[in-house]
Order: C-alpha cells, then sequence, then structure tokens
C-alpha cells in the first residue's frame, strides 16, 4: 500500500509539473508569436526554444519554429522541426505545408510534392490549397529546367542567345530617344521565337526595361501619349505577348512588375485603339489559362475590371470579341466575383442599363455575350440581390424586350434569349422592386410567346413562372391573355424543359383564379395531357400536374369527365407510392381526395383498388386545402 501510495503521490506531482510547464511553454509561446510578428525571427527562434525545453511533446511550438526557420531561410531545420512536429501528431497539416515549403526551395521536388499530398490525406478539405501548392512545385521545377536549357544554349554561343542579350543591352543603353527604343523593342520581339529565349529574356533582367530606362518607362505610363509614345506602348505590349506565351514563370514577373500592374486598367481605358487591342491581347493570354486566372486575382486589383471591359461592348471590332472573352473567362475566379459586388450599383450597373437601352448602337454579338456574363455572375446570391433591386436594370430589361420584340434579326434574338436567361436568373429573388414590374413583365412574355425559336419560347415561359408569384394582377392579365391555351399547346408539344415552366405557370394561374382552371378544363379535353404528365418518369412534373389537377377539380362537371379513364389508378400509384419529394404524395392524394369529393362515383374504383386507407389518409390535406 506504501509503494502505491508513493506512485499515486508521484503521479500527481509530475501533473502538477506538467501543468506548471505548460503555463510557462504556452507564455514562451506567445512571446514568440509576438516576436515573429514584429520580423525578430531569431527571437522567435531562442522563445519557441525555450518553450520546448519546458515541454517537449509541443507541437505548435515546433511548427511556430519551423516557420521561423523559413523565414530566416535554414531550411534544413525547419525540416527538422516539422518532422518533430509530426511525432507529436501525425496529422498536423501546418508541418506539411511547412515542409512542403521547405522541400520546394531547396528544390527537392518529389519530397515537396509528397508532403502536400500527404497534407490532403490528412484533410481532404484542403484541396484547393493541395491544388495551389503542387501547381507552385511544378512552376518552379519548369522554371529550373528552363533555365538550366536556356544556360547551356548559352554557353555553346547559340546566335539565338547572343541575340537576345545583345538586344537587351542596346534597349538598355541611356540617352537615346523613344525612336531607338522603339526600333530595339520590336527587334528583340521578333528574337523571340521558343521557350529558350523567352527564358534568356528573363534570366538576363529583361523585365527591368521600365525600371532602368527613363525613357521607356516615361513613355508608357505617360497620360495623354503622343504617336510616338503609343508606338512605343503597343510594341512594349507585343514583346510581353512574345515573352509570356505559354510561359507561366514569365507570366508572374510581368504582373508583379509595379508600373505593369498599375498601368493595365489605365491602357484598357485609354481610348487608343491600338494600345487597347494589344492590351487585351496580353490579358487574355492570362485569363485563358487557370494559373493566369490565378495570377490575375491575386495581383491586380479587378474591383473595375467589369466595368472597363464591358465598355467594349461599344466597339465594332475584335476588341470587343476579346474584352467578351477575358470577362468570360473571369467570371470563373471567385475573387473577380467578391470584388464586382463593390462596384456592382456604383459604376456597373448603370453602364450594363445603358447599354441595355442602345442595343441599336451598340456591337449587338457583343451585348448579347455580355448579357449572359452578368447572368452568370448574377448565380453569385450578393451579386443577383443589387442586380434584382436595381429598377434601372428592369427598365433596360423592359426595353431591349421591345426591341427584339419589334426587330426580328439573329443578332438580337441572341440579345433576346440572354436577357430572358438574366431574367430568370435574378427572379430568383423577390422584391418590391420585381412586384411593380410584374406585369410588365409577363406582357413581354406573353408576346414572346408566339416566336418560332424554341429556345425562346422556353425561356419566355420560365420567366412567367418565376414572374407570376408576385403579381395577382399578372395573373389576371396573362389569363385573360390565353396564356392557358398556349401552354396547353407547348404541354402537348412534349419539351421537358418548358414543360417544367410550362406546367409551373399553369399551377400559379389555377392555384385562385376560376377563368384559369376552367381554360385547362376546356383547353385539355378530358385532361388528357395532365393525364399523360403524371405518367412522367420526372417527380416535378407529376407533382406540379397533381397540383394543378386537383385545382381544376373546382370546375363543375370537370371530375365527372374523368370517370372512364385511369386517373384514380395513377393517382393512387402516386399518392401510396415512394417518390423522393413528398410533394408528390401529397399532391397526388389531393387531387385523389378533390376528385371522390366532386364526384362519388370515382370511389367505387378506388374501393376495387383497395385504395379507401389512401384516400382516408388524404383528406386531411383536402381539408387544409
Amino acid at each position: 500500500d506504501g509503494f502505491l501510495a508513493v506512485l499515486e503521490a508521484d503521479a500527481k506531482e509530475r501533473a502538477k509539473q506538467r501543468k506548471r510547464n505548460e503555463q510557462l511553454a504556452n507564455a514562451l509561446k506567445e512571446e514568440g508569436n509576438d516576436s515573429f510578428r514584429k520580423g525578430d525571427y531569431l527571437l522567435a527562434i531562442r522563445k519557441y526554444t525555450e518553450g520546448l525545453e519546458k515541454l517537449k511533446d509541443k507541437q505548435e511550438l515546433y511548427t511556430n519554429r519551423a516557420q521561423a526557420y523559413l523565414k530566416i531561410h535554414q531550411y534544413e531545420k525547419a525540416i527538422s522541426d516539422c518532422e518533430l512536429a509530426l511525432k507529436c501528431n501525425g496529422k498536423c497539416i501546418k508541418a506539411y505545408f511547412l515542409m512542403g515549403k521547405a522541400h520546394l526551395v531547396l528544390k527537392h521536388y518529389s519530397e515537396s510534392r509528397q508532403c502536400y499530398e500527404k497534407m490532403l490525406q490528412t484533410d481532404p478539405q484542403k484541396k484547393s490549397l493541395f491544388e495551389d501548392c503542387l501547381n507552385e512545385v511544378n512552376l518552379e521545377e519548369k522554371r529550373m529546367k528552363d533555365e538550366e536549357n536556356a544556360l547551356k544554349e548559352a554557353e555553346a554561343g547559340s546566335l539565338a542567345a547572343l541575340s537576345i542579350k545583345e538586344l537587351l543591352e542596346a534597349v538598355g543603353r541611356p540617352g537615346q530617344n523613344i525612336l531607338y527604343y522603339t526600333a530595339g523593342i520590336r527587334l528583340l520581339t521578333g528574337a523571340v521565337k521558343s521557350c529558350t529565349e523567352q527564358t534568356l529574356f528573363r534570366t538576363n533582367n529583361g523585365f527591368s526595361i521600365l525600371k532602368d530606362n527613363e525613357t521607356v518607362r516615361r513613355g508608357f505610363c505617360a497620360e495623354r501619349k503622343t504617336s510616338a509614345e503609343v508606338d512605343l506602348s503597343v510594341s512594349l505590349l507585343f514583346l510581353w505577348q512574345a515573352v509570356c506565351t505559354g510561359n507561366e514563370e514569365n507570366q508572374r514577373l510581368l504582373l508583379t512588375h509595379c508600373a505593369v500592374n498599375a498601368q493595365l486598367a489605365e491602357l484598357l481605358s485609354s481610348g487608343i485603339p491600338e494600345i487597347q487591342k494589344e492590351t487585351l491581347a496580353l490579358i487574355s493570354l492570362y485569363s485563358g489559362s487557370e494559373n493566369g486566372r490565378r495570377l490575375l486575382g491575386k495581383h491586380q486589383d479587378l474591383t473595375k475590371w467589369l466595368q472597363i471591359l464591358m465598355m467594349f461592348v461599344n466597339s465594332t471590332d475584335a476588341r470587343a470579341d476579346i474584352a467578351m472573352n477575358i470577362l468570360t473567362d473571369l467570371t470563373e475566379l471567385e475573387r473577380f466575383k467578391t470584388q464586382c459586388r463593390v462596384t456592382l450599383s456604383t459604376d456597373v450597373l448603370p453602364l450594363f442599363s445603358q447599354l441595355l437601352t442602345s442595343a441599336k448602337l451598340v456591337n449587338q454579338a457583343a451585348l448579347a455575350r455580355a448579357i449572359g456574363i452578368m447572368g452568370k455572375l448574377s448565380a453569385d446570391g450578393g451579386i443577383r440581390v443589387q442586380m434584382a433591386e436595381s429598377p434601372e436594370c428592369w427598365q433596360g430589361c423592359l426595353k431591349l424586350l421591345d426591341e427584339c420584340i419589334d426587330v426580328s434579326t439573329p443578332k438580337y434574338h441572341e440579345c433576346l434569349f440572354a436577357v430572358l436567361g438574366l431574367m430568370m436568373n435574378l427572379l430568383l429573388e423577390s422584391n418590391a422592386i420585381i412586384q411593380h414590374f410584374a406585369v410588365d413583365i409577363s406582357t413581354r412574355c406573353m408576346s414572346l410567346l408566339r416566336d418560332k425559336d424554341g429556345r425562346i419560347l422556353t425561356r419566355a415561359t420560365g420567366v412567367l413562372s418565376r414572374i407570376l408569384p408576385a403579381s395577382s394582377t399578372a395573373v389576371e392579365e396573362v389569363v385573360k391573355g390565353g396564356v392557358v391555351k398556349k401552354i396547353i399547346k407547348f404541354l402537348k408539344a412534349g419539351g421537358q424543359i418548358t414543360s417544367s415552366y410550362g406546367l409551373k405557370t399553369l399551377c400559379i394561374c389555377t392555384r385562385s383564379n376560376r377563368q384559369a382552371q376552367e381554360d385547362v378544363v376546356k383547353s385539355d379535353k378530358s385532361f388528357s395531357v395532365l393525364l399523360k404528365l403524371l405518367e412522367s418518369e420526372n417527380e416535378i412534373l407529376v407533382g406540379n400536374a397533381a397540383l394543378c389537377l386537383g385545382q381544376c377539380l373546382e370546375v363543375p362537371g370537370a371530375a365527372t369527365s374523368l370517370l372512364n379513364s385511369s386517373v384514380v389508378r395513377t393517382l393512387l400509384k402516386h399518392a401510396g407510392g415512394d417518390a423522393t419529394r413528398t410533394s408528390v404524395q401529397e399532391n397526388a392524394a389531393i387531387a385523389l381526395g378533390k376528385l371522390c369529393v366532386s364526384e362519388p362515383r370515382h370511389i367505387f374504383q378506388l374501393r376495387e383498388l383497395n385504395g379507401l386507407a389512401i384516400l382516408n389518409s388524404s383528406m386531411k390535406y383536402v381539408h387544409s386545402t
């Protein structure tokens, strides 16, 4: 007993000592973190080390010290600390991440990849970080191989290598006039024909042209350019296209150059067609690839780019098409969407609304693409809310609809198709502005239901299905305009997407409008269209068909017209079925109950099918409606 008591006392003492040591280690960790934030990495390392003397199995101290070692370029020590951290905690993501960074700097590419793969295995939610890290390794490995090959070319006395070096020296010669530098830059552009010349341009400090040459920098950055400065700027843009095409390291270096970074938006807004065209061509090199878009998002303030690029809808030449291509690419970038929200209401929407109302005066092909881009951006909730709350945006959409109805040309048709898609997206929102425009929107859509283009019919019906819930007045107007007859005609044609929108429209109209219910009974003899839809494999169509049928059974004689049909069997199957959407069972049960209440003779068939229990359970739905 005495021995056990001693052991117990010793264990308690050791627990107390560990607690004291843990408190000391935590305090030293915080002191180290404070030093790290201030940039005093050596002091941070000393504090983390003192903390580890108090508590040798504290993982955070190892990873924090590893991070400090990375800052002072002691990569082997960083790797060692990461390994010790993983002994403390085998699932430490930070240890794998920092170790991967250290191996990358040491050119241990395989080891670096392995660290990042372990990081992903430990936490699959880090997929985005893993992809970024792996991309960094691949780019760095390629950069090193390219530079090794270029060095061999230079050492072998390659003419291409000598040419690049000599031309860069000539362009860097001070005291020459602007025409001299423009000519030199053009010769340099012509000499860049492959990855080797691109790499030699980089390794011979080609990107320092702007920084080191006052004449070139002044001409490129001039706010109001002379014709000579325009030629110089265009020549530089051609050169950068040549050295950056397919070369991701050169793309990165160019974007990190402060003068280029600051000037891209200015060049796009310059109003000088030659400069704008080549600036667009340069940017498209980036936007066309995932890594290029990542570079743009990281190094460029994209806040005003949507507005700037959309201005090119006014251009009648290739600039409009290139600008729309870039915008389409940028919509893949989450950072772009985030930054678009900042100036959307103040800058972008006034311009966009103006373009919508000026379809006759702008590049209509580009306008259609711009509308499509705004439609894609509206998938973002923050952007969609701002657009849906803009009266000017809705007015612009309506004006464009009017013009497209009046003028039937292929380009106008594309604008019409795009704007209907945009409106469908915006109608996912519900607000007072939408309610205000509901009648106008539904009236325009009714006019479009005569269009011969199936795509237009589908989207016009889709807009109707989303705008009508916002206004009972709009429902009354479209019912008076014969919407039911038109929709029944579409449903007979059988297109699934159009049927889905059309059936939803019928459900909205028949929910509270007696004329709509009567129009369905007249237009769909014996409910043949709705009965066919009840046999669909699409649960949404089935649920809405049952809902619409149930609502129309309130019309006197409607239930009687179904006495010799299979409607009881069909509704019973769905009411007692196992559809994943409970609305299917509920709507079928309601329709079945209403059917038997309106025409009791249906109960005889129901009894034959042993469906009275289902009918009884459905009565609660009938009473609730």
